[in-house]
């Protein structure tokens, strides 16, 4: 890693090796400038260096070395000047998009270069076999590998800036434009798995930011500057999420509005509101969650009525229209029967999660919750004059369905009407976030409701009707769609009803399955009263008087009875009265005592914070003496220092502010440190002269002792070379000694045997 004694020096050698071809080493470079922590200061080199640094990293494409410098230099000029981390990042942003804008009208076949599932994701193995084809398909090749890294490169720029900007209060409108520019990305590229990665990313920043709280420069989100940024970016991700169809990711959009909502205590501004509602329309459209659809009209239309000046009484009629239909169009029974224990749960939790986010109430409690239902929503229009404002059709198909009975009439009521409804819509005003309105698509629906009240209807009037008369006065649906109503109907407990076609007849009233078993023991029991009636009729002997003593017998009970109860009526009476007053009079002791104690507490709050005031400014108080004694003390040292060097005087001290003398003293300091700073330097000096000398003067000495240690060395070497050689020698004679021993042992038993013979005759001859 080079090193340079100036910033301008690392630019001059970085723009030189670029213009001799060596960007690799002109990249390494001024990534070894940056990164070191010699250049900390902040200068407008150092942006210039960024500036040609991230230059280098789009070119090639070098999308970590661009993130790590960036992070060294967020370092280096965040309490300086953060603007100039903005000029730089913005630079980043716009040459990686220039690239990929390039790259794109380069490709001949723009869809074959963005046919990639996924941005971050390595070549596929197809790829790679391709890799080795030639011919026609190696020029669609080319064109992809010529728009998908740039493409890649350019989604990772996006990411590695937000990353960067995140949580910091004073980065948070280029935070904002980079999740804006990121989300246009996705829009216009149809860049699906890219846009929910992107919507996690921006959601776990925002989690992060409430783990640290203790950060200094983390962003207060009850500043209205900084929750509108927060506000546009999810409302920017809401709308997204919708025009790419992803409906899943577009309701935890809305529910990371309401959790922001939620962590300020506030609610956004009317106009971001019906986006917000206008959103929700379109989400339970889609998962056909009709009651919450019918709700978010309802809001949505309260908030036009009352915030869009722009809105003509047509517009108006219509959008009322679209809230009364989406509420018809809503089935009039509960579906929870017959549902397990757990169903029923999960539905009450998302009953209760969909109400928080459709109603918006960020402090409500738990008991003040709003019941979202069918009924209550269309007493709502009612009472708020939602119908009122519906067109002339609405009004009447709403009569006709919820308030009137025409049970062979109903059909051919209702459908004229529909017949209107269904041609009516068009463009709303330029102001409102819904741009057009059809009412045709609540068509199919009230033609389904129109069926079920005359199923309703006709169950109240006759027991039973043919199956063809029944499709006779509902003529514009199909039978088949009758069945599949009259089973969700049953099913639900709404009707009562028994299809049977080998009659041909439809029997309301009748559920073997359930009513005819569920009494059937009241039944038997009855008919054995009747039977022993029968058998074993009642005497009629009783007497007249005999009546009557009964009679009076019964009438004295009841009497007795009568006034035990008023006594103990009366008793109650006396008790409940007593205990009343009792509490009444613990109620007002509790009253006072809590007063006293109010009162109590407040005046202790006073006197302690009184008293703390006092010691502040005690505190405060002895800090300023005893720094002015300091700042005496020193200037005082430093003027008797500074008087026997003759450089200055001791000044009055008595007629001199605070101020005046901690500058003389930090002047004074300065002053003796840079003195002591150059004598340090010139004793350096002196230093490195010397060390030179006595170098200079000992280097002829070293190799003198060199030479004499080389002669010592040779002639040791010698001597041990001899005594090798006279080991060497002996050792060798030692080995020809083993050997003649070993050779002369064989003769060993023959001189034994030789001299016992001699000692043998000798002994003969001297006896």
């Amino acid at each position: 890693m080079a090193t340079f004694a100036r910033p301008e020096n690392a630019l001059k050698r970085a723009e030189e090796l670029i213009n001799v071809g060596q960007n690799q080493e002109a990249l390494e470079a001024l990534h070894g400038f940056i990164t070191s922590r010699r250049y900390r200061a902040w200068t407008r080199t150092h942006e210039k260096i960024m500036l040609k640094y991230v230059e280098l990293c789009v070119d090639m494409r070098r999308g970590r070395h661009a993130k790590d410098g960036l992070i060294q230099y967020r370092g280096i000029c965040q309490q300086v000047n953060i603007t100039s981390l903005e000029e730089v990042i913005k630079h980043f942003m716009q040459m990686a998009t220039e690239k990929a804008e390039h790259a794109r009208n380069q490709a001949q076949a723009l869809e074959e270069a963005l046919g990639v599932d996924d941005l971050e994701a390595d070549k596929r193995p197809e790829d790679l076999l391709l890799s080795y084809v030639s011919g026609e398909k190696g020029k669609d090749r080319s064109d992809r590998e010529l728009a998908t890294p740039w493409f890649k490169f350019l989604w990772e720029t996006y990411r590695t800036v937000l990353e960067i900007l995140r949580n910091n209060s004073r980065l948070e409108c280029l935070y904002a434009m980079t999740a804006h520019r990121a989300f246009q990305f996705c829009k216009q590229y149809k860049r699906t798995t890219e846009f929910r990665r992107l919507c996690e990313i921006i959601r776990n920043h925002l989690s992060n930011l409430n783990k640290y709280r203790d950060q200094r420069d983390r962003p207060d989100l009850t500043v209205p500057e900084s929750l509108q940024l927060y506000l546009d970016t999810r409302f920017e991700q809401l709308k997204v999420a919708t025009e790419l169809e992803l409906w899943q990711e577009a309701f935890r959009s809305v529910e990371d509005i309401y959790g922001l909502m939620c962590m300020v205590k506030k609610k956004p501004k009317a106009s971001l509101m019906v986006i917000y509602y206008s959103k929700l329309l379109e989400i339970f459209w889609m998962s056909s969650s009709h009651l919450y659809h019918a709700y978010a009209w309802f809001k949505l239309f309260s908030f036009q009525k009352n915030f869009n000046k722009n809105l003509n009484h047509k517009d108006l009629q219509l959008i009322a229209s679209s809230v009364v239909l989406a509420a018809l169009m809503v089935p009039p029974y509960d579906r929870s029967y017959g549902a397990s224990h757990l169903e029923l749960e999960n539905e009450k939790e998302r009953s209760l999660r969909v109400g928080n986010l459709i109603s918006f109430d960020v402090e409500s409690k738990p008991e003040n919750k709003e019941v979202l239902s069918r009924s209550s929503l269309l007493l709502d229009l009612v009472f708020k004059g939602v119908l009122t404002c519906a067109t002339p059709e609405v009004k009447d198909l709403y009569q006709i369905l919820e308030d009137e009975f025409f049970p062979l009439d109903l059909a051919l009521k209702v459908q004229p009407l529909i017949t209107k409804i269904s041609k009516l819509g068009g463009k709303i005003a330029a102001a409102s976030s819904v741009p057009e309105i059809q009412l045709s698509q609540y068509v199919p629906y009230l033609e389904r409701l129109a069926a079920l009240r005359l199923l309703q209807q006709v169950s109240q009037v006759y027991q039973t009707i043919s199956i063809e008369s029944l499709s006779t006065i509902i003529p514009f649906i199909d039978f088949s769609t009758v069945e599949k109503i009259s089973v969700d109907s049953i099913k639900n407990k709404f009707l009562t009803l028994k299809m049977d076609y080998r009659k041909g007849a439809i029997f309301f009233g009748i559920n073997l399955e359930s009513d005819g078993l569920q009494d059937h023991i009241s039944v038997f029991a009855a008919s054995l009263s009747k039977a022993r009636i029968m058998i074993y009729p009642p005497s009629k002997t009783n007497s007249k008087l005999e009546d009557r003593l009964s009679s009076l017998v019964e009438v004295i009970e009841k009497e007795h009875k009568r006034l035990l109860a008023r006594k103990s009526i009366i008793e109650k009476r006396k008790e409940e009265q007593e205990r009343q007053l009792l509490e009444m009079e613990r109620e007002e002791e509790a009253k006072r005592q809590k007063l006293q104690k109010l009162t109590e507490e407040a005046e202790q709050r006073r006197l302690a914070t009184e008293f703390e005031q006092m010691k502040n400014q005690r505190i405060i108080r002895e800090r300023e003496e005893r720094e002015l004694e300091e700042a005496k003390a020193l200037l005082k040292e430093a003027g008797k220092i500074g008087k026997k060097k003759g450089k200055i005087q001791v000044l009055d001290v008595e007629n001199i502010t605070k101020q005046t003398l901690m500058d003389l003293a930090h002047s004074e300091q300065l002053r003796e440190k840079q003195e002591m700073e150059k004598k340090l330097q010139k004793l350096a000096k002196t230093l490195d002269h010397l060390e030179r000398a006595k170098r200079e003067e000992a280097a002829p000495l070293i190799e003198a002792a060199f030479q004499q240690q080389s002669v010592e060395e040779e002639t040791r070497h010698k001597h041990e070379q001899q005594v090798c050689m006279k080991i060497a020698l002996s050792r060798h004679r030692h080995t020809g000694d083993l050997e003649e021993k070993r050779r002369l042992e064989r003769m060993l038993e023959n001189k034994v045997t030789h001299f016992r013979y001699y000692f043998e005759l000798l002994f003969m001859v001297i006896e």
